[in-house]
């Protein structure tokens, strides 16, 4: 596959890391932060004096996705197949699912908005205006005067894969209140899209079951992927747990990697929509309740996975935002994970998540010729 020359600008820097006295008190390892309870302090919301992050008003928009959840940095090692203490130094991207399936949906010329909380600090700051000079609605983001914006450092292993190390004791994002929702946002979408790491503690998970009961209420798609990151729940039963209690909500959910079987008997609900089931550089299969198939991928060498699987969400919801009954069209709906499987594989040839996010015309460049086999 040719890559594209043509990317959205870097907002990224290498640098060496170097945690000073103060910021190793304010941040410990997930295994660790898991079993802490939070502050119950109340937080406070801070604008921003560097940029300028007044509320326009959302001009009404059949085709807006709404994305609610964690934004972050994302430190990635300039070296790869090496452990975090051996990186000569490390690439700082802003990451975090639902941001980067907001950025790629605008990057492909769509319409979005982000709801989540950052700290009142440099790096919150940095993301908010990341989201805005990608064309991403930060109106709903908040900024906690208390806490700091989360942090993962990325292991890469020779093939690109990832292994996670997460700073959050607690961080920013776990923090938002359901008195910090912007519901006018919310109500506005067409798509209301999350993962399920806003579920794992309070208050942050109640405000994720009332963003939804809005967004539900509102008539809007509701997208589920779960995006499963166990370092970061108290354990794997209690991951289980979570991410299943909203399963039954959602009209369309990816997930990872499962048979025919399983998908079938275990994922499939009376409501779902759309089943997605993602196999990497092998493409996807889909599930619907009157037809499944499968959409083979495309073969690149992967240099980093991290964003890839947001990648594929946001050339999906894309797609979907303009033509919401396209899972009742197999050809339609295969044409559209076509473009989704590409999104996704032009992502994994570049190291971050949101600086690797490609353009539609990116996409349209390596789908000359391609069909949904």
């Amino acid at each position: 596959m040719d890559r594209s020359s043509k990317k959205g600008s870097k907002m990224a820097c290498c640098f060496p890391v170097i945690l000073d006295r103060s910021m190793r008190s304010s941040f410990k390892l997930s295994k660790s932060s898991s079993s802490n309870k939070l502050n119950k302090s109340k937080s406070s919301i801070c604008s921003p004096t560097s940029l300028s992050m007044k509320k326009k008003s959302v001009q009404e928009n059949d085709h807006l996705v709404v994305c609610f959840g964690e934004l972050l940095i994302d430190f990635v090692p300039t070296a790869s197949g090496v452990s975090l203490a051996e990186a000569p130094g490390f690439k700082k991207a802003p990451g975090g699912a639902p941001a980067n399936v907001a950025v790629g949906i605008a990057r492909l010329g769509g319409s979005s908005a982000f709801i989540g909380k950052v700290g009142a600090d440099e790096f919150g700051y940095m993301l908010a205006d990341i989201l805005k000079q990608n064309n991403v609605d930060n109106s709903g983001m908040r900024f906690d005067t208390h806490a700091r914006t989360a942090l993962a450092f990325v292991t890469l292993k020779a093939d690109g894969e990832r292994e996670f190390m997460f700073f959050r004791n607690p961080s920013a994002d776990m923090l938002l209140t359901e008195a910090e929702l912007d519901n006018n946002l919310i109500q506005k979408a067409r798509i209301f899209h999350y993962g399920s790491i806003s579920l794992i503690a309070e208050p942050c998970r109640s405000a994720h079951l009332a963003a939804m009961e809005t967004a539900k209420n509102a008539g809007c798609i509701l997208s589920y992927d779960p995006n499963l990151r166990l370092p970061l729940w108290p354990s794997a039963e209690a991951a289980r747990e979570g991410i299943l209690s909203i399963w039954d909500q959602a009209d369309i959910i990816k997930a990872n990697a499962y048979d025919d079987n399983v998908v079938m008997t275990k994922l499939f609900h009376s409501n779902l929509k759309l089943l997605l089931v993602t196999e990497g550089g092998d493409g996807c299969r889909y599930y619907t309740k009157n037809f499944h198939g499968r959409v083979n991928g495309v073969k690149v060498t992967a240099v980093d996975t991290t964003g890839a699987g947001d990648a594929f969400v946001g050339g999906l919801l894309n797609s979907m935002a303009s033509d919401p009954d396209i899972y009742m069209d197999e050809k339609k709906l295969r044409d559209a994970l076509l473009f989704a499987n590409r999104c996704g594989a032009i992502t994994v040839t570049e190291k971050g998540a949101i600086p690797a996010l490609p353009t539609k015309e990116a996409v349209l460049k390596i789908l000359d010729g391609a069909t949904a086999n």
